[in-house]
Order: structure tokens, then sequence, then C-alpha cells
């Protein structure tokens, strides 16, 4: 039986980037302090591997180092999320399965791309990751870069799926996330199983904790790790005032560290503040000059600078 979690995570959970020397090789040592940055900053997990850790430009090897030396340098100050989604179900189930044997914490894994599964057969994939791998699942929905978008009658068939534990939201739609968030909790009562519900938009992230939601696995919070985590907190606490006072400190983050394809403005940002590399790989390309003054204004309206 897969395992299963009491209680979700909650906070801001950083989708990681991963830190490149000039060369391109991974910047393991620049990893490391970000991490370290993350456990003081109160940042609630650290998610290694996703779509902002540039998995779709990392090796197989790199793939299991990046998740390995996170685990080891983490050693329990923090939760690891390893990102373990492919469009293959097999693949999907090794990297889940090494995940664990180094000792992750959960896994994210994303809604199969270009190959466009059907909702039964995202719902099978699924099915068999959590089966065979006794590590919790978190769902990855992410629309705008799949292509295939797996609806919500599909994720109230995987909650009710053993070691299934959560899900980042990325539709960028509110209302069909607040529906998710409403719909999930009912089936909860029924089923008392406790569902972890995250924004994967940092510009949405307060509207669903209003409706309910656990939190955000956040690109915001690569730059601004306190900031988010402060947001989390006062949110999910209900001081909605709070949390509005520093989301607005962070909304221009939260829409210029997309001016072009994430993690190239992010990334730019960290090497701005001396965190790391703004390396990213082929086919990433480095910052156009013409958006560098939209995010230092974004960065000085969060007192980053």
């Amino acid at each position: 039986m897969p395992t299963e979690i009491s209680s979700p995570i909650q906070g801001s959970l950083v989708a990681i980037v991963t830190p490149m020397h000039a060369d391109g090789a991974l910047d393991l040592e620049a990893l490391k302090k970000l991490i370290d940055w993350h456990v003081v900053s109160g940042t609630a997990a650290i998610v290694i591997v996703g779509t902002t850790g540039e998995s779709p430009t990392v090796d197989v090897d790199e793939h299991a180092l990046l998740i390995k030396t996170t685990v080891e340098h983490a050693a329990g100050r923090i939760k690891v999320i390893a990102g373990t989604g492919a469009n293959s179900t097999k693949e999907a189930i090794s990297l889940a399965a090494y995940a664990k044997s180094v000792g992750a914490d959960a896994s994210l894994s994303v809604v199969p791309y270009y190959n466009k599964p059907t909702q039964e057969g995202l719902y099978q994939h699924f099915r068999a990751i959590a089966e065979a791998v006794d590590l919790p699942v978190i769902l990855y929905n992410v629309p705008g870069r799949t292509v295939a978008d797996m609806a919500t009658a599909t994720t109230l068939r995987l909650a009710e799926v053993p070691g299934i534990v959560g899900i980042k939201d990325a539709t960028g739609d509110v209302a069909r996330g607040s529906d998710l968030i409403r719909r999930l909790r009912l089936l909860e009562k029924g089923s008392g199983k406790r569902f972890g519900i995250y924004s994967g938009n940092d510009d949405s992230a307060l509207a669903l904790m209003a409706m309910g939601s656990d939190g955000v696995i956040s690109v915001t919070a690569n730059v601004a790790p306190k900031l988010m985590a402060d947001m989390c907190r006062l949110a999910l606490a209900g001081d909605f005032a709070g949390a509005r006072a520093v989301n607005d400190t962070l909304m221009p983050l939260h829409f210029d560290l997309f001016v072009e394809a994430n993690p190239i403005p992010a990334k730019w940002v960290l090497a701005r503040m001396g965190r790391c590399n703004a390396k990213t790989r082929l086919p990433m390309t480095p910052l156009s000059a013409r958006f560098e003054p939209v995010l230092e204004a974004a960065m000085r309206h969060a007192a980053l600078l």
C-alpha cells in the first residue's frame, strides 16, 4: 500500500532553479547555498528538477544527481519534492523509484506532454506510478506547456487513489481552480483523506489560498523566498489584509518573471542578486537586454535592490 501523508505541506514551496556554470555544467555548490537560503527564509519545501529547474535539458544522470544532492544537503531541514514527471509512464516510474531510494519526501509528476493522452490515459498513467512506487505523488497540471489538460473529473478520480496526495494547478484559471478546491474538499469529507492543493501560478496564489488551497509551488520564491513565505503564512492564518500587503510588493515579480520563458528571468534576477549564474541551456537563451530594466524595477518594488 502506498504511503499516505497525514497532512499536506503548506506554504511557499519553491520550484527551484538549477544553477549552472558559464559552460553549462551543474553548479551544485550554488544549489546548496540556495537551499540554505530557503531554509532560513521559511520556505516550506524544495521542488527540485521541475520546469523551473530546466528538467527538459538535464540528462538522466544529472536529474538523479540533482535530486540526491538536494536530499542530502537538505538533511531533514526542509521537505524535498522531486520532479519525476515524464511522458513515458515507465520513465516516470523509474524516476520516482530513484527519488524514493535517496529519501525524497514526495514526487511532483507532470501531465504527460507532447503525446496528448486521453483522460483515461492520464488516469492510468498516474495510477500506475502511485501503485509502483511507495512515494507520495503530487500531480502537476500545466496545459500551457503540456498541451494535454487534466480535467477536474480526472483529478477527482485520482484523488481517491492511495499514494496520490495533492495537485499543483497551473491552469491560471482562478474560477476553475476555485471549483477544483471546492470539489476536492467535498470529496475529502467522504473519504477522510486530506488532499494538498497548490497554485502553480504566483499571481493567483493568494486568491486560491482564500478559497482553501494549501499554498503555492512558486517561481517568485526563487528570488524573494521570505516574502513569499510570509505572504503564505499570513494567508493560511486568515490574515488576508496582511497577505495582500505583502503580495502587492511581489505582484510585479509575479508578472515580470515571465517576460521571457521561465526560468530565464528568474536566473537573471538571481545573478543580479549575486546568488548564482544566469546561465541556461539551449534552447533557452540569455535574457533580452530590453527586459533588464523591467526586472530591475520589479526588484526595486520588492526591495530586492
